[in-house]
């Protein structure tokens, strides 16, 4: 089993950055794809970004590419998500998600292993 544990969240104004951190425990993750996703209110959950096992290989969702950083210490068994260029159209609750494979995937059902969500709130 792996427990995920997402921080970082809060409330910033637009224009503005937050890190996001998704600590993980009971299993080391050097050998799980990690992802984030988030769930605005009243919207379905969505992809964000994605990083391999080893950290090699990052997808970001169209929404999000060149403003969001995924990155990976496997070392701490930790996840980050630099957000950058914050708009209120990203003000969601945001996931943390570990998958049993190496290869990053984009969909919610490849993975195996959830948070419980980290706010973060974007004002105008």
């Amino acid at each position: 089993q792996v427990q995920l544990v997402e921080s970082g969240g809060g409330l910033v104004q637009a224009g503005g950055s937050l890190r996001l951190s998704c600590a993980a425990s009971g299993r080391t993750i050097s050998r799980y794809a990690m992802g984030w996703f988030r769930q605005a209110p009243g919207k379905e959950r969505e992809f964000v970004a994605t990083i391999s096992a080893s950290g090699g290989t990052t997808r970001y969702a169209d929404s999000v590419k060149g403003r969001f950083t995924i990155s990976r210490d496997n070392a701490k068994n930790t996840v980050y998500l630099q957000m950058n260029s914050l708009n209120p159209e990203d003000t969601a609750v945001y996931f943390c998600a570990a998958r049993g494979g190496v290869t990053s995937a984009m969909t919610e059902d490849s993975y195996d292993y959830w948070g419980q969500g980290t706010q973060v709130t974007v004002s105008s």
